[in-house]
């Protein structure tokens, strides 16, 4: 490819709607441009990475055995309907009719379809285990698409699905998989984790994300530093509450005027206690009754612990208005003294019963002091639903954890029956029985891993792009488009790298070096040659590396060797 003859619009400045690095220099080096709100289109250069990515994906699904097929992005309705997500999946899942009136959505993901796919062609636990994989489009109604590629509405994924007659080959594949994700990002070179996560809409067991480290990424994680166990922030466990507080005076509990006083930090600054010595107390309401839930002052409720540990998939905070009607109180002043009976009061492990505890008094304008768990209120069951913090003790009870953002760009599943009982999709084992299919469920972002490399892979020059994933690995600059010795010279070395299988790039364009350099630098090739004044003089080319900066003069003549041991051809 010549750059002359290159759609590649890059731009001197960041784009006004551009809020992490990634998507401002996508934009900038000309690899997407916004049709419309989480909606891009890939230029060639955009698409040539991200074709780049999938082919190491295939390498590695197909390695693992897994058979890649397609299926429609358009799906009908009742196929949603027989697995219960029609409803239950919300507004992200868009929906619409065709002319005969028939329901249909835009696929966000495919455990129906693969499901069906199953229940139609495969019948014996002789054709077990199948492990089915696409790379296809999808879409989500996403409430606010952001980051270009990062988050987007319409995306790329690779989903894969495997059925198995048990749980232990569930188990087998799912280990596949994670090993052939971690050679993946390993291609990628880029720097990750897999932790603990919550299964979300899609259902099923136990699952894990795989996460690239990144500042600016919208996840939290932990990891423990004496045992490794790594999870999302919102599933990692709890260990021992560390109270280090001299125990404290029995006093009686104490009901007191706290005027609009409704948050903790209202309740610290009126009342003159720490967070510790405060609880909350939040009303959710699940899909048959209202639950309070109870927690320390300074903790933060994870809903996917909540869902645990009630077993239900819906459990919301309950409106104002449902609480004040429940409780005769309004938020802010809800507390676990003197609840209704037929409330079920559920709390963390890390309240105490030793602490006397600032809480609502179920009283507009009104806290408890000094309440005490089991004298003045009780629990019906203690959890662990809390969110950790930095620092906390692990579960593992010898270390503690570390918190650190990163991007989710892949997420494994072990889903057991959920869908093909849902969906009546069986086998017959070997004494002729009909059987529910065990299945697994395997996502990687493909648009969102490329997005992800970015945030690892720039400095303040532009992106710097890792061999594996670059949209050409050498990128040949011609110093003086005037002069027709390096016009020649660049030439031929442009045709001898195609020959050796190095993937390059000829700036044959008629504009100053500065602004090659530039555009260079901004999109990121791996290698740059510069075929300028050293070739006149001495028949040397430059031989520039992007990551580190290192420049290098070599004679024409040995350029190619040279970018074959660079590039490890």
């Amino acid at each position: 490819m010549k750059f002359s003859q290159l759609f590649c619009p890059t731009l001197k400045d960041n784009p006004n709607d551009a809020e992490v690095l990634s998507h401002r220099l996508m934009i900038r080096a000309g690899l997407i441009q916004k049709v419309s709100s989480g909606i891009y289109s890939l230029l060639p250069l955009g698409l040539k990475i991200i074709r780049k990515f999938e082919t190491i994906v295939r390498e590695e699904m197909n390695r693992v055995g897994a058979q890649e097929v397609l299926m429609p992005m358009v799906i009908p309705s009742q196929l949603w309907k027989d697995s219960g997500r029609w409803e239950k999946y919300g507004p992200e899942l868009c929906r619409l009719n065709d002319r005969h009136d028939n329901e249909y959505c835009l696929g966000p993901t495919h455990e129906e379809v693969v499901t069906d796919m199953i229940k139609q062609g495969l019948k014996s636990y002789r054709q077990l285990p199948q492990t089915l994989y696409q790379i296809q489009t999808k879409f989500r109604d996403e409430i606010r698409p952001r980051f270009g590629l990062m988050r987007g509405r319409e995306f790329g994924m690779k989903d894969a699905y495997s059925f198995h007659d048990s749980l232990d080959s569930l188990k087998t594949t799912y280990e596949s998989m994670r090993l052939a994700y971690e050679a993946i990002f390993q291609r990628c070179e880029l720097r990750f984790k897999m932790v603990q996560a919550d299964n979300g809409s899609i259902g099923g067991d136990s699952s894990a994300e795989f996460m690239v480290l990144s500042d600016t990424g919208e996840d939290t994680i932990v990891q423990c530093d004496s045992c490794g166990y790594a999870a999302n922030i919102e599933l990692a466990l709890s260990g021992e509450l560390s109270n280090s507080r001299d125990s404290v005076n029995e006093l009686d509990i104490e009901k007191v005027h706290t005027p609009d006083i409704k948050t903790i930090e209202e309740n610290i600054s009126f009342l003159q206690v720490t967070a510790d010595q405060c609880v909350k107390t939040l009303v959710y309401e699940t899909s048959d009754s209202l639950v309070a839930v109870v927690l320390r002052g300074n903790d933060v409720l994870s809903e996917p612990k909540l869902k645990k540990a009630l077993g239900s998939d819906i459990c919301e905070l309950a409106s104002p208005d449902k609480v004040n009607e429940f409780i005769g109180a309004p938020i802010g002043f809800v507390g676990p003294v003197n609840l209704p009976e037929k409330c079920l009061v559920i709390a963390d492990h890390h309240v105490d019963t030793d602490d006397l505890l600032v809480c609502g008094a179920n009283e507009k304008d009104f806290h408890f002091k000094n309440a005490k768990l089991g004298r003045d209120f009780n629990i019906s069951q203690f959890y662990d639903i809390r969110e950790v913090q930095n620092e906390d003790a692990c579960h593992c009870g010898r270390g503690k954890y570390v918190q650190m953002k990163g991007i989710e760009v892949g997420h494994i599943f072990q889903l057991g029956n959920t869908y093909s009982n849902a969906m009546g999709a069986k086998y017959l084992d070997e004494q002729g029985k009909s059987q529910f299919y065990e299945m697994g469920c395997y996502g990687i972002g493909i648009g969102r891993t490329v997005a992800a490399a970015i945030e690892q892979f720039s400095d303040e020059k532009g992106i710097v792009w890792p061999v594996s994933l670059a949209p050409f690995e050498v990128n040949i600059i011609i110093a003086n488009h005037k002069d027709a010795q390096l016009v020649d010279a660049a030439q031929v070395l442009y045709e001898q790298c195609l020959s050796a299988g190095i993937d390059a790039i000829l700036d044959d364009r008629s504009v100053k070096i500065g602004f090659k350099f530039k555009d260079s630098e901004l999109i990121g090739f791996p290698y740059q040659v510069v075929v300028g004044k050293h070739f006149n003089e001495t028949r040397e080319v430059e031989i520039a590396h992007r990551q580190t900066g290192e420049k290098q003069l070599v004679s024409s003549d040995s350029a190619i060797d040279h970018l074959k041991k660079l590039i490890c051809r």
